[in-house]
């Protein structure tokens, strides 16, 4: 109990200003996605969005090369960079809760594969400018050939 009572005191934000924080956090159209987006229209690139259909519902699908890209945020994916932290507070709590967003994004990955898809992940931190580095990898990922 008093853990619990501790963990709650160390919080700086208020319960409702939390709230409120966690309620603008949307899984679609987040700015790291839309800029992949962007970059892929200009690359001469035309997608898909959100298949329900595929394992991982993939943020952006190429149906006729067979591959899709995950936007993942650094936080909610636990990346190993700097945006990535871990949470101080309330440890309990996110520490399962990234652990299974890993463990998820492995496992859809695993399912597209076995369904003969390539997928890959974009990760909030590469989409900062320059662009260069981010346009060489997209290029590369939708011109290579799949080998089996």
């Amino acid at each position: 109990m008093k853990a619990a009572a501790a963990s709650k005191l160390d919080d700086t934000a208020g319960r409702v200003s939390r709230s409120e924080n966690m309620r603008r956090i949307h899984g679609k159209n987040t700015v790291p996605e839309l800029t992949v987006r962007r970059l892929l229209y200009r690359l001469g690139y035309r997608y898909r969005l959100h298949s329900s259909d595929l394992p991982g519902k993939p943020d952006i699908v190429f149906a006729k090369r067979r591959k899709v890209i995950f936007v993942h945020g650094c936080f909610w994916h636990a990346h190993s960079c700097r945006k990535a932290h871990q949470p101080q507070t309330n440890q309990s709590y996110w520490t399962p809760k990234l652990e299974r967003n890993v463990e998820r994004d492995l496992k859809n990955e695993a399912a597209l594969s076995s369904l003969g898809w390539e997928s890959l992940v974009v990760w909030e931190c590469q989409t900062a400018p320059p662009f260069s580095e981010l346009e060489r990898v997209l290029n590369e990922f939708l011109t290579s050939h799949h080998a089996d």
